[in-house]
């Protein structure tokens, strides 16, 4: 059955609060939590992903609503030069000299710039696929690597930007602290 409005108000306040609370890094075993009402530090950790799952929810809806205006838009903006980018007209030269029919190339232009807006904006692309591979092109093997010889593909890979100058970064190194100096397990 659904809350009241009042109570669904008093939730939305102590779940605000506890928000508030959790942000300052207040503990859920805190008493100003427990004061709160919740009767454990477990059941106000619920309350929070609760809470933090309603927002998730409505933010989502947000988008929902604002992905759907663009796209309206993008519609009445396709609309208005489509039959421009897809109809051939007459050209004519400098002399009034007949040249040919063509379509007007700053309209397909624009056509396909907003054909490209609305596949980003509903995530039609396909995501960029990436490959890593090891010294050679050869394949990098990683099921029992320890971290020395992960270091050492790192050096043998080099960098990938070197007019980057990143001085603080030159001498990281992965550690592992069950490894010896010699990367040997301990």
């Amino acid at each position: 059955m659904p809350h009241s409005l009042a109570e669904q108000a008093e939730v939305a306040a102590r779940r605000a609060e506890l928000i508030r609370l959790r942000l300052r890094g207040v503990p859920f075993n805190d008493e100003r939590i427990l004061d709160l009402g919740y009767a454990s530090p477990q059941a106000a950790s619920k309350d929070l992903i609760r809470a933090l799952e309603a927002n998730r929810d409505a933010a989502a809806a947000e988008a929902s609503v604002y992905r759907q205006q663009e796209n309206e838009r993008l519609d009445a903006l396709l609309d208005a030069v489509w039959e421009q980018a897809t109809t051939e007209r007459p050209v004519y030269g400098k002399d009034g000299e007949f040249l040919g029919n063509e379509v007007d190339m700053r309209a397909v232009d624009t056509v396909l710039k907003l054909m490209d807006r609305r596949a980003k904006l509903n995530g039609l692309d396909a995501p960029v696929k990436t490959e890593v591979s090891g010294p050679g092109g050869g394949a990098v093997r990683l099921d029992h690597v320890g971290l020395a010889e992960l270091n050492k593909l790192i050096t043998a890979a080099g960098d990938p930007d070197p007019d980057e100058a990143d001085d603080e970064d030159d001498d990281l190194r992965y550690v592992d602290e069950d490894e010896d100096d010699d990367g040997d397990a301990a």
